[in-house]
């Protein structure tokens, strides 16, 4: 994001409008900005007497904060979670937040949300043993 223009740059624009009797385009061309600059700088001059530039960006705060937050941290430790499943069960809690507001809020706190490896299909077929022949397997467990 650039940055906002000089006040002094301010004031000799829309001088040169209000006091020399130049266009808006003739002051733009003089001075080497946009039309719609000098437009605007000439109107906020009438409307607030003020030629200073706006607040640019900011910070916005984080909707998961304070109790909620607090509660999602147990909530994470407690059991197995999704985030959608997290983004559901906030929204049943009041908080309405999309999926990735949660996603940044798991990953700040550096909580994993990975399955368990605890599953025998998550290992690699080296280390279970080998699947044995049709034959030799007990006619009641065939499908």
């Amino acid at each position: 994001m650039g940055k906002p223009y000089s006040m002094d740059l301010r004031e000799r624009v829309v001088a040169s409008v209000e006091r020399e009797g130049l266009s808006r385009r003739q002051a733009a061309v003089r001075f080497e900005v946009g039309i719609s600059t000098v437009i605007r700088w000439v109107s906020r001059l009438r409307e607030t007497s003020s030629l200073a530039p706006g607040k640019m960006g900011g910070h916005r705060p984080k909707k998961i904060s304070g109790e909620h937050r607090l509660w999602l941290l147990q909530r994470i430790k407690d059991d197995d979670f999704t985030l959608r499943g997290l983004v559901a069960e906030l929204a049943k809690r009041g908080l309405k937040v999309d999926y990735r507001p949660v996603w940044e809020f798991v990953h700040a706190e550096k909580l994993s949300f990975k399955k368990k490896r605890g599953g025998w299909r998550t290992r690699s077929s080296r280390h279970r043993a080998a699947a044995g022949a049709v034959d030799k397997v007990p006619r009641s467990y065939r499908a």
